[in-house]
């Protein structure tokens, strides 16, 4: 079984305990803090804009709204999905992140490497070439299966390789598949001319978002959060290695698997929302395992409330910094993630 105390490192009992590092009052005053910030970043986000409204009548278009006045049908229709939808989008990468970096042990890891952001956009092109003008519902449906099939052909030929899916074999199996599927959709843009469609998905965003699609999102969130929190203390056994995990009678595979679905269902409804956005599955999860400790029944929760404040605040910056034009939400996140993307690689380095 598992004791959280605050070593520094994973040390193993005599009574076949494991004790790992934890800092449980700072993940509480992590999530407090972070709710705090993020109800205040969302009240923000609503009301600024290209066009500024006053938070009273953000509070009246929420709890009295009015059909015929025009600011009531701006936050209500536009703003107020957009904003909740990115902070179910940055909550959901950051989740995968974390549930991929503990189970692979790898830093660098996040939900990319199911081949979920190349399968959703070889099946937007596909959407875009040959059928046009398909409902952004659709377009949204076809994403996710575009997601689940990558992961799927990366588990399946990790897992039916010799040795099973070993960190190792995801990471190669991952970035093969991504590069193939990614040149393909490259190809069908050239030859289809729908290089400018398909770039606003890999660039990232959640302008189009509205209440029908987050009618279609939030229940599966909510059922692979409560999943994901489920899995957490088998979550963590996999993060002190495959070796310890099974010493402690953890059925490693099945975990695996189970995880693997979770990520499946929250990034690939992530993506199929807001597009290929990088980075938050890769940042957030390591500065909350720096925060908080390795035990992740207090990773998963803070790294969905941290995810979420980083998406929402960059929606809002990506209105506001060249209004009224928008720029894509992911280019601003990349500014912060590829030298934290490039800070990780060297240090790892460093350790090999």
């Amino acid at each position: 079984m598992l004791s959280f105390t605050k070593t520094q490192s994973p040390v193993q009992q005599p009574d076949n305990r494991v004790r790992v590092h934890a800092r449980p009052w700072t993940a509480t005053f992590i999530m407090i803090g972070g709710l705090i910030g993020l109800a205040l970043s969302i009240a923000l986000s609503v009301s600024f804009g290209a066009a500024d409204i006053k938070f009273a009548e953000v509070w009246g278009a929420i709890f009295h709204y009015q059909s015929d006045l025009v600011s009531h049908q701006i936050i209500q229709e536009l703003r107020l999905p957009r904003v909740l939808g990115a902070a179910l989008v940055g909550a959901s990468f950051a989740i995968s992140g974390a549930i991929m970096q503990g189970m692979t042990r790898n830093p660098l890891a996040d939900s990319g490497l199911l081949g979920l952001n190349s399968g959703s956009g070889f099946a937007l092109a596909v959407c875009f070439a040959f059928f046009p003008g398909l409902p952004y519902t659709y377009l949204m449906l076809y994403s996710f299966a575009g997601a689940g099939l990558g992961a799927l052909i990366v588990f399946g030929l990790g897992a039916a390789s010799r040795g099973g899916l070993t960190p190792v074999r995801l990471v190669l199996v991952g970035a093969t598949l991504s590069a193939m599927l990614t040149a393909l959709s490259e190809g069908i843009a050239i030859q289809y001319r729908i290089g400018q469609d398909l770039a606003f998905f890999y660039a990232g965003g959640v302008a189009g978002v509205r209440w029908s699609q987050l009618e279609i999102m939030s229940p599966w969130f909510a059922i692979a959060v409560a999943a994901a929190i489920a899995l957490s203390p088998a979550i963590t056994m996999l993060s002190l290695g495959d070796d310890v995990a099974k010493g402690l009678g953890l059925r490693t595979g099945l975990i695996k698997f189970l995880a693997m679905i979770v990520v499946l269902v929250l990034a690939g409804a992530a993506v199929s929302v807001a597009g290929a956005v990088a980075f938050i599955g890769l940042l957030v999860p390591h500065v909350t395992r720096k925060l908080v400790g390795v035990d992740y029944r207090w990773i998963i929760p803070c790294s969905a409330i941290l995810g979420a404040l980083l998406v929402v605040l960059a929606d809002l910056a990506a209105r506001t910094v060249n209004a009224p034009e928008e720029t894509p939400i992911g280019a601003l996140i990349a500014i912060i993630g590829v030298p934290f993307f490039l800070y990780l690689a060297r240090k790892e380095r460093r350790e090999l």
